[in-house]
């Protein structure tokens, strides 16, 4: 029995030493009042502003509001999970995503949640969403071209790696594409860039189709989707930009070159109209609350190239702006205007009329220029798009006048077969090289004889033919970047040899 006993102390001093005290120790609130998609507590003395907060069932909410007594926070997920008098715990973490290599192909929610089906992502790393952008000693001159594949825009509207670049148009009018075949365009470059495509307030069924497109294209390998949905609670559409702007961050400082699209913040806008309206602060011009601008500025200026000492790396910002029947001088769209380096400019009267892509180039300006092209395409098309505004109007124009002098009619050809050729089909994204062969055509007179109706089949076989016959003309462009006055006497030749078989077959 003394030997029982003597067992039974042994096994419990054994457990004693083994024991260790753990208190844990937790900060909590409680629920006064919930109801669309927001949460009024009350307990949380110490709690940061953007901090997350821990709620029944799961749910995670960020502070938005600190008051004297009382917190307000945003939700995400349905506010149908908590209820009044619920008990709410600080995490004592301002609000942070995953990032990571992990993530690339994959669709995610602006909380870093898989929702492509495909298991779930373990990342290594966190990054806060929201952080204050590179200062100017830690950026470089944006001087380093970011190819998009449309003739139009690498020609006239050059967009450079760490520029902040809008596209803005009405609904309907192609700006998604745009956007879209600068991420399938990324796949042929040398030095390529990660892409993140955030979409914000769209629906299901859109998404899934571009996703489907990009895939098939084999652009999601270096892609990650952001997706907040327009049936998910405003505060994910709220912070889906800056999510996808951290995960691109992560890549930017480690030397890599990013390109980041919201599509679209004027959804993001009105999300955020929206909360501030639940919030209760107050409204100003067009109910939007006084801080709109700041809103859409401490996102768009974490877009920069960074100088050799920091990496080097950089981030493009593509943002996307829906107008109202073609007013770009409304509330939001005038605020990124002038937050961004230039904008695209997209008519709904341009592209009912057969243009694609719809570009106005009178509306439409890259304040970078020419030192985001490479020098072959910056001696090609350096007033192109000038020529091409001043035909706008003189196309106008001379629909009331019937005698034109002979310098108007002939800048009036010039400039129908210019807009003819840069016509662009989605999602056939152009080698720069390519597009420069036949813009020189164009700018030097190789088209001002052939009809109108003939310049697209005229840009396929032209192509063809410099492929097969004059690689290495085009293969020297590609590689040197530039047109030596050589390489154009031998460009000069290609073109009217082709030109003479080209239209000897037109007269057959």
């Amino acid at each position: 029995m003394t030997i029982q006993r003597e067992e039974v102390v042994g096994l419990i001093r054994q457990q004693l030493e083994k024991y260790e005290s753990k208190i844990e120790l937790s900060e909590v609130g409680y629920v006064l009042r919930v109801g669309d998609g927001v949460a009024l507590l009350q307990g949380l003395d110490d709690v940061l502003m953007g901090e997350l907060l821990e709620f029944p069932n799961g749910l995670f909410g960020m502070v938005m509001n600190l008051e004297n007594e009382t917190v307000s926070c945003v939700l995400f997920g349905a506010d149908k999970l908590i209820k009044e008098g619920d008990q709410v715990k600080r995490t004592r973490k301002v609000m942070e995503v995953p990032v990571g290599e992990e993530l690339l192909g994959r669709v995610v929610s602006p909380l870093g949640a898989p929702l492509d089906g495909k298991g779930p992502i373990k990342t290594k790393n966190n990054r806060l969403i929201e952080v204050i952008a590179p200062h100017v000693v830690e950026r470089q001159p944006v001087r380093e071209p970011l190819q998009t594949g449309w003739k139009a825009i690498d020609s006239m509207i050059p967009i450079g790696r760490g520029q902040r670049e809008l596209i803005i148009g009405d609904r309907q009018t192609g700006k998604s594409v745009l956007a879209i075949d600068a991420i399938i365009n990324q796949k042929n470059e040398a030095k390529r860039p990660i892409c993140i495509y955030v979409a914000i307030g769209q629906k299901q069924s859109v998404i899934a189709r571009m996703v489907k497109t990009l895939e098939d294209n084999g652009a999601m390998e270096y892609t990650i989707v952001v997706n907040a949905t327009s049936s998910d609670p405003a505060p994910l559409q709220y912070i889906a930009p800056y999510s996808g702007c951290a995960m691109g961050e992560y890549f930017m400082w480690k030397g890599q070159d990013v390109l980041c699209i919201y599509d679209d913040l004027s959804k993001h806008a009105q999300a955020y109209r929206q909360l501030s309206l639940l919030l209760r602060r107050p409204p100003g011009r067009e109910a939007y609350p006084g801080d709109v601008f700041y809103l859409h500025s401490r996102l768009l200026e974490r877009a920069c190239k960074l100088n050799e000492k920091n990496g080097g790396g950089s981030l493009t910002a593509l943002p996307i702006i829906e107008t109202q029947a073609g007013d770009i001088s409304a509330y939001i769209p005038t605020n990124v205007i002038s937050i961004t380096d230039g904008q695209i400019y997209l008519e709904s009267n341009l592209f009912y009329s057969g243009i694609r892509p719809a570009i106005n180039a009178g509306l439409s300006v890259s304040r970078v220029g020419g030192s985001a092209q490479i020098k072959a395409m910056r001696r090609v098309a350096g007033k192109l798009r000038i020529d091409l505004a001043q035909y706008s109007a003189l196309a106008a124009f001379a629909q009331f006048s019937s005698d034109l002098d002979k310098s108007t009619k002939q800048q009036l050809s010039r400039g129908e077969r210019m807009s003819e050729i840069l016509k662009q089909g989605q999602h056939k994204p152009m080698p720069v090289e390519k597009q420069i062969v036949i813009i020189y055509a164009g700018v030097n007179g190789f088209l001002d004889e052939l009809p109108v109706d003939s310049l697209l089949r005229y840009e396929g076989e032209l192509l063809k033919f410099m492929d097969s016959k004059y690689g290495n003309l085009v293969s020297e462009i590609k590689q040197t970047k530039a047109i030596s006055d050589e390489t154009a006497a031998a460009l000069d030749a290609a073109i009217k040899e082709f030109n003479n078989d080209f239209a000897s077959r037109l007269k057959a």
